[in-house]
């Protein structure tokens, strides 16, 4: 693997783009983060050093290890200065932007680089559709936060190279990650089988059988670690929105994939949960 892959690029300063980032270098990648908004990837830097630091100070890592990784990493402030082995992409959940960004990528990069989106709904054909060369193209779904989630869905296209999907499995592998190889479906796995999380909690609060508030801790007292609406707001309601928009169109606008009326307000007045300071809830 490390013959193959030693430099790893990463679009989006993010919270998934920098959580990636955090799982390659301390796999002993070089690392490039880049960000249309150079403001943002100069942010990154600093919280990425101290979500390093928090798992050394845990006993999670060494501080020898944690040095080390940051090391690995740096800001590119240009697209044509993101050259790499593979490129995975953490940016908005939008087809036009994804495959006009990928179309760019092909051209700054060698034919041998490995583009990998990290899309969580949208198809991986269909972005794969803008490119010269879609058998290097690949889905690569890391969840959030990305450093600290094992699991990671390698979705092939109907036109990546089988030898792309291997090499994509051995490198999450080689993060520490729990690889699972899935087929080009709206949702693939876990967002489709998760969309009724959301999706049946909304209608109870649409029928008034509980409030926000109530729901959430119900489901957390049945064993899930956070109740949806503060998932939501975890992940951000825009996102949640997007995937749930994503996954109901794949369907063919199957009702039961609907979005909700409610989160789609959340959306339009901008309360996107933890990163904009409110959303379901208010935060400090």
């Amino acid at each position: 693997m490390r013959s193959e892959i030693k430099t790893v690029g990463v679009v989006g300063a993010g919270t998934m783009g920098r959580g990636i980032a955090i799982s390659c270098v301390l796999a002993g990648y070089e690392t490039l983060l880049f960000d249309i908004n150079t403001v943002l990837c100069e942010k990154a830097l600093p919280l990425i050093h101290q979500s390093i630091d928090q798992s050394v100070s845990k006993g999670k890592l060494t501080k020898e290890a944690g040095e080390e990784g940051l090391s690995r990493i740096r800001c590119v402030k240009s697209l044509p200065d993101l050259r790499a082995d593979i490129i995975i992409e953490a940016v908005i959940e939008n087809l036009e932007v994804k495959q006009n960004l990928f179309a760019d990528l092909e051209k700054i990069n060698t034919e041998q680089t490995i583009l990998a989106t990290n899309t969580s709904s949208i198809s991986i054909t269909q972005i794969a559709s803008a490119l010269q060369n879609p058998s290097r193209f690949i889905g690569l779904h890391f969840f959030n936060p990305a450093h600290l989630m094992k699991l990671v869905e390698v979705i092939s296209g109907k036109q990546t190279d089988p030898d792309i999907a291997l090499t994509m499995m051995n490198f999450s592998k080689s993060l520490g990650k729990t690889a699972v190889e899935v087929k080009d479906s709206p949702g693939f796995i876990v967002n489709r089988v998760a969309r009724h999380y959301y999706v049946e909690s909304f209608k109870l609060l649409e029928e008034g059988v509980s409030d926000v508030e109530g729901i959430d801790k119900l489901l957390r007292s049945s064993g899930f670690k956070m109740g949806p609406f503060e998932l939501m707001d975890l992940i951000g309601i825009d996102v949640n929105f997007a995937v749930t928009t994503s996954v109901y169109e794949g369907f063919n606008r199957n009702p039961k994939f609907k979005p909700s009326a409610i989160q789609k307000e959340k959306v339009d007045r901008g309360f996107l949960g933890r990163k904009t300071g409110r959303g379901f809830y208010v935060y400090k």
